[in-house]
């Protein structure tokens, strides 16, 4: 990391903080409204605007919305001032459009900054996913370990019966055969609709929110905010890209994948030191989601720097009147 943004990263840190406040207090409107498009457009243009007031030279290598038409802060638009650190921005402006759209829980926005060059430009495709978090032995579980040999390995390491082990996952059909090895060892598994940066993130903290492993398939994209969350917090990841046909393989090779059998670490995925925020929408494990009162909006955030790893959770609350 360069000195200049060593130096300005901890600077930083409270402006990417009110990014993602601004991002899902703009939202807010849209909780419960069943309108996704409009909740995630919000979302994004609150975020954009907020970036862009940054005194730095931003990349968005990790963007939102190619796959399902949605509004977009793009892979590759450049954000905030121009001036300043050149710094690699990766977000999801909305993780939990359907969530928020329903008023479902653990709806964030989500958004995490890094030097130039220090985090994976993943392709808006899928990825095979495996986390857990901070304090087992190293590659205590991986990709090539199957569903219930990853559960044995964890109850090992925990010092406890498979049957104490909670897995989070994706509730998808692709997952049937999976879900069914898992509870084969007598494990239990929480699925969730949609979110699977908080589901990752959820394993850091499993006295708090009962989860120990996440594994399955979600988006790529999403797949490196995780890994930057983790290197906050602490954990373990791998990630292996999954394409479903040519289009998507050649979408990979235009963004630097050379070798589309590759499993990413966390390291991998996210090689230098980074700053990370995320707010809650709906109320959540991790968060608490917006709230109202006559004259008020009401967010809470989590703010998390690699370098120190240090965490902060704060409350913002903006007036409406």
């Amino acid at each position: 990391m360069n000195l200049e943004f060593e130096f300005r990263d901890r600077m930083l840190s409270l402006g990417l903080a009110r990014v993602s406040e601004a991002a899902a207090l703009a939202s807010a409107e849209f909780i419960g409204r069943g309108n996704e498009k409009a909740a995630d457009k919000a979302a994004v243009d609150a975020m954009r605007s907020q970036l862009n007031m940054l005194e730095i030279d931003g990349r968005v290598v990790i963007g939102e919305g190619e796959r399902d038409e949605a509004p977009m802060l793009y892979s590759g638009e450049r954000v905030g001032t121009g001036t300043g650190p050149a710094v690699d921005i990766a977000l999801d402006p909305l993780e939990g459009t359907a969530l928020t759209a329903k008023d479902m829980p653990n709806a964030l926005t989500v958004i995490a900054m890094g030097p130039r060059g220090s985090m994976l430009q993943a392709p808006d495709v899928y990825m095979e996913k495996v986390a857990v978090g901070p304090g087992y032995p190293e590659r205590v579980v991986t990709l090539r370990m199957s569903p219930k040999e990853r559960v044995e390995r964890l109850a090992s390491a925990k010092n406890c019966s498979p049957g104490d082990i909670t897995v989070c996952m994706l509730e998808r059909s692709r997952h049937k055969e999976m879900i069914s090895e898992v509870r084969s060892t007598g494990a239990s598994i929480r699925l969730i609709s949609d979110g699977d940066v908080a589901g990752i993130m959820h394993c850091t903290d499993s006295e708090t929110t009962g989860i120990d492993m996440y594994m399955g398939t979600g988006g790529a994209p999403e797949g490196v905010l995780a890994a930057a969350a983790l290197k906050c917090m602490g954990g373990q990841m791998e990630g292996r890209l999954l394409f479903r046909n040519d289009a998507e393989l050649q979408r990979a090779t235009e963004t630097g994948i050379s070798d589309p059998d590759r499993i990413y670490t966390r390291q991998d995925m996210v090689a230098d030191h980074v700053i990370f925020a995320a707010t809650g929408v709906t109320d959540g494990s991790l968060l608490r989601g917006i709230r109202r009162a006559s004259g008020w909006l009401e967010a809470e955030t989590i703010l998390l720097r690699s370098k120190t790893g240090s965490r902060r959770r704060m409350r913002y609350r903006h007036l409406t009147k």
